[in-house]
């Protein structure tokens, strides 16, 4: 083997080492490489499994923040409008003669009330009508169990709404007035009153806002046909006999309604009904200052269409096919607004102020809370099959 030939080989030798470097770098670089990888999504793993522990633990702590700041609102609700809640007794002297010689009164009823202005050497308490109604006496009862003498200042029918005056030495707190015209569908509220007498006074209940606007139809004498259509809120907090007359207050400890009535049917439990602040509030105050509600008056006797055989609304009435309620005049009060009208007795009325009637108590939703004193309104009436209509001027009930 001459120089050349070792010359040869090991030129060959350091190709072949030059060819071979190059593919132990780059298997390594790949190895590498597979490795950076693996460790970027370990590492991606770990840090997501953190954050979600952090997040869970983030909102189990918000969670439960969350409960114990509402806890913790309604508690202080409470304890503030509590002592603005009143127990109402109904005092009425017994027919019993042994009663009656021994100068003994009876208690007819209990209820609640709620403080609601403080003026003077007095206070105020709004309670309803029902409560009150036929009382020789009215004692209230404070949240500290004293009794205090109460003066009826003015109670209406219609609204159940009554106002009460008591002597203000021992009152402290009046209640926060709210808004009911604001409220929602769903939005919590509480009720406080004396369910079931004054044993469970201060008694608390929660639920929420069933419905704004419910129309409850109430029979007044008891003849089986509506008189009148309130306009209450629904809600599903708890509301028993002895609760009548007490609030109904929103999470801020606002009063948005008079608690007044409970349907008390087993298919309809966990329905109560309150009268909007709103709607109460301007009948408070003329109670308070008048001690009556003033309405507009027509001065006739009236019956709903639907209480006679609609066979006699074509015959004896004479009425059109297409009439399909109204209301008819029984009596005329000589010289009343609707006898200076020229309405006689049997004329169908089916319009007031451009509204279709359909029954008693749709006449009275427009005469009362849609009309004033000296109004001139418009009616349409049927007399013997004729339509007329006439103008009366309406004026305050003497």
């Amino acid at each position: 083997m001459d120089e050349n030939d070792d010359l040869k080989i090991s030129e060959d030798t350091i190709i072949e080492r030059n060819q071979s470097i190059p593919r132990n770098k780059g298997r390594f670089f790949f190895i590498f490489l597979i490795g950076i990888m693996i460790g970027l999504v370990i590492m991606f793993l770990i840090n997501d499994k953190q954050t979600k522990e952090v997040e869970q633990k983030e909102s189990k702590t918000k969670n439960e923040s969350i409960i114990v700041d509402i806890t913790t609102q309604i508690t202080e609700i409470v304890e503030e409008v509590t002592p603005t809640v009143v127990g109402i007794t109904n005092v009425q002297t017994s027919g019993e003669f042994w009663r009656q010689e021994n100068n003994q009164a009876a208690e007819a009823g209990t209820g609640s009330g709620v403080i609601y202005k403080k003026e003077g050497n007095k206070a105020f308490i709004i309670t309803n009508h029902h409560v009150i109604e036929s009382a020789d006496a009215l004692e209230v009862i404070l949240s500290n169990e004293k009794t205090l003498e109460a003066e009826l200042l003015g109670s209406d029918l219609f609204m159940d709404l009554a106002v009460l005056q008591v002597e203000a030495d021992e009152i402290d707190d009046v209640v926060k007035i709210g808004s009911s015209e604001s409220i929602k569908v769903g939005e919590p509220v509480i009720a406080i009153g004396n369910p079931l007498g004054h044993m469970f006074s201060g008694s608390v209940t929660q639920g929420i806002i069933s419905g704004k606007k419910r129309s409850i139809p109430q029979d007044f004498n008891q003849d089986g046909q509506a008189d009148w259509q309130a306009e209450v809120i629904q809600t599903d907090a708890a509301i028993n006999p002895g609760n009548s007359g007490g609030a109904l207050i929103n999470i801020m400890g606002e009063l948005i309604g008079i608690n007044s009535m409970k349907i008390s049917q087993t298919v309809a439990e966990g329905i109560g009904f309150a009268i909007p602040i709103d709607d109460a509030l301007p009948i408070i105050d003329e109670l308070e200052t008048e001690g009556e509600v003033t309405r507009p008056y027509l001065g006739v006797e009236l019956y709903s269409l639907d209480e006679i055989p609609k066979s006699e609304w074509h015959t004896s009435l004479e009425l059109p096919t297409d009439i399909t309620g109204g209301v008819y005049i029984w009596s005329i009060e000589p010289g009343s607004p609707a006898d200076k009208a020229g309405l006689e007795r049997l004329d169908i009325i089916t319009e007031l102020k451009g509204k279709k009637i359909e029954n008693v108590v749709d006449l009275r939703k427009i005469l009362y809370q849609e009309t004033s004193i000296n109004d001139k309104i418009a009616i349409t009436a049927y007399r013997q099959g004729e339509i007329f209509e006439t103008e009366v001027t309406l004026t305050k009930q003497e």
